[in-house]
């Protein structure tokens, strides 16, 4: 089964992208999110200097129904990985993460198919802080969940 993989900016931006995935018949067993602490509990203000108390792994959505990145993110685990401090992981790669004092973010995503050079270089976003999404698809709708990604803002899209 393919591997998906794509760089966020944003939690919005990987918010709409999980939502539409998941909208798509994708379970959320086959998606996972990795990404510092930070980077998902809260939105910088306007000035850049604060974050605000806006919370990814605890939010609802307009409906009041827990959707999208929020949905999801609210089984995620917090681990602390060597050279990147605490992150918030779900999904299938977050399973592999709990051995990442040996492999860390890279690692993980190689048990997923992805090349351990790739790898690097996505472990390496997340150090930034940007937001990781992998989704383990089946073929029929590979293309598809990458279209979501990229439509979403997702940079670095590639299929492993």
């Amino acid at each position: 089964m393919p591997t998906v993989v794509g760089v966020f900016d944003n939690k919005e931006q990987a918010e709409r992208a999980v939502e539409e995935i998941r909208n798509a018949g994708v379970t959320d067993d086959k998606i996972s999110i990795v990404a510092k602490e930070d980077a998902v509990k809260g939105d910088r203000n306007q000035e850049g200097a604060n974050y605000t108390n806006q919370n990814l792994t605890s939010g609802v959505t307009s409906g009041g129904a827990l959707g999208g990145l929020a949905g999801l993110m609210a089984g995620a685990g917090a681990l602390t990985i060597p050279s990147i401090g605490p992150i918030l992981a779900v999904g299938p790669l977050a399973a592999g993460l709990t051995g990442a004092a040996v492999g860390g973010v890279a690692g993980g995503l190689v048990d997923m198919g992805v090349p351990q050079e790739r790898g690097e270089y996505y472990e390496n976003e997340v150090k930034r802080g940007s937001i990781l999404a992998a989704v383990k698809a089946d073929q029929e709708v590979v293309n598809d969940a990458a279209s979501y990604l990229r439509k979403n803002g997702a940079r670095d899209v590639e299929t492993h």
